[in-house]
């Protein structure tokens, strides 16, 4: 693991074969994504297709799935190790924890065995590559204003809408889209239906966004014009599910986002600490100028408190315990703790921590979507006001 804020892992991510586990992820990355590989993944805005294959035959899709519905029989922990991993090494524009940790547990928690048994599998070897779709051009994290509908024909449904800012859009090939399936009934009218892309009439991939960070990961806007989806894709088996089913996957993703806005403030400590060592000013290394200490300082205090929170909340999430509320303060806290010491941190580096090829200029750009994705950070304060 990354040691740089000595702070020792809880006693549930201490077990030999989670830390075999991390040895073997953190193995694998250094050979199919290393730093020139991450470039290339930058210039082409997306990964390459084969690496989903590729994590798959690795056994690094659906971790947390059990093996008898097609998955790796792992825990949450196993997501929690994939996605450090992937920050502490630079890796994180692999859309891979969104098809694990997000994705894929829709199906698990509330697919019908059927659905099990013909999807899990599939998203478990790589075949299918998931996203899914909630914001819309006018609807972002106000999930009720979503206007995309699945309207029932006959034994199938017939979806209509756009989306927008999707992660793994342009290489996606199984999407979760959230639609009104009875617009008249609000939320209790929303269902979560599964659009399978390959041959899907209707259906088209909008341009590959072009971001400010986050640039090897794609996001597209997608299109859904008359496209016929068998009856049996609605997530559950009923409709009018969907709304719930978000409100209770969300604490699961905000934990995501916390544990990964700690790991990549963690490498952008290693990254500045290894350049204010080696860099001179005034004759001196920046590291033995007073206020480059106390920086420093300041930094790694601030994110062994959110290493610390972060913990307490996983160890919650892996007894059923996270609420709404504690998710939302650990992603709006963390992420805004990740914005803060990182823009510190690329202080430290002076002209060269604005020049992308230093690491810090990227760790920067990435951060500040953090704030704004899996729910603004505004709206995560309006979430725990409503527990006061």
């Amino acid at each position: 693991m990354l040691n740089v804020l000595d702070t020792p892992d809880p006693d549930f991510m201490q077990e030999e074969e989670i830390a075999l586990f991390s040895d073997s992820v953190g193995k694998w990355i250094d050979e199919h994504a290393p730093p020139e590989k991450v470039q290339e993944w930058i210039a082409n805005s997306s990964v390459p297709r084969e690496l989903w294959t590729q994590a798959g035959e690795a056994g690094l899709l659906g971790l947390s799935m059990p093996e008898e519905d097609g998955g790796m029989g792992g825990d949450y922990r196993h997501e929690v190790v994939l996605m450090r991993q992937l920050g502490w090494k630079g890796a994180d524009h692999f859309g891979i924890s969104l098809h694990n940790a997000i994705v894929a547990p829709y199906i698990w928690h509330y697919g019908t065995a059927e659905q099990k048994a013909r999807w899990l599998p599939r998203l478990a070897s790589g075949e299918l590559v998931g996203a899914i779709a909630m914001t819309e051009p006018g609807a972002g994290s106000d999930l009720q204003g979503v206007k995309t509908t699945a309207i029932k024909q006959g034994n199938q449904y017939v979806v209509n809408g756009s989306k927008t800012f999707i992660t793994n859009g342009q290489l996606a090939n199984f999407i979760i889209v959230v639609a009104k399936t009875d617009p008249a009934e609000g939320a209790k009218g929303t269902s979560l239906i599964v659009v399978e892309t390959d041959g899907a009439e209707g259906f088209e991939r909008g341009r590959n966004l072009h971001k400010i960070g986050m640039e090897g990961n794609d996001t597209s806007e997608l299109f859904f014009n008359d496209v016929k989806v068998p009856g049996e894709n609605i997530i559950g088996g009923g409709e009018g599910q969907g709304f719930v089913q978000l409100m209770q996957q969300l604490p699961q993703e905000r934990l995501n986002i916390a544990i990964q806005g700690v790991a990549a403030a963690e490498r952008g400590l290693k990254e500045t600490l290894d350049y204010v060592k080696q860099r001179k000013a005034f004759g001196k290394r920046i590291i033995d100028f007073q206020n480059t200490q106390f920086k420093l300082a300041e930094v790694k205090t601030k994110l062994t408190v959110a290493k610390v929170f972060v913990d307490h909340c996983m160890g919650l999430h892996l007894k059923g315990q996270l609420d709404a509320a504690t998710a939302s303060m650990a992603k709006y806290w963390v992420t805004d703790i990740q914005g803060e010491v990182l823009d510190e941190m690329l202080q430290l580096h002076g002209g060269y921590g604005y020049m992308n090829e230093y690491p810090i200029a990227q760790l920067y750009k990435d951060a500040r979507v953090q704030r704004i994705y899996g729910g603004t950070n505004e709206i995560m304060k309006v979430l725990i006001a409503r527990t006061l």
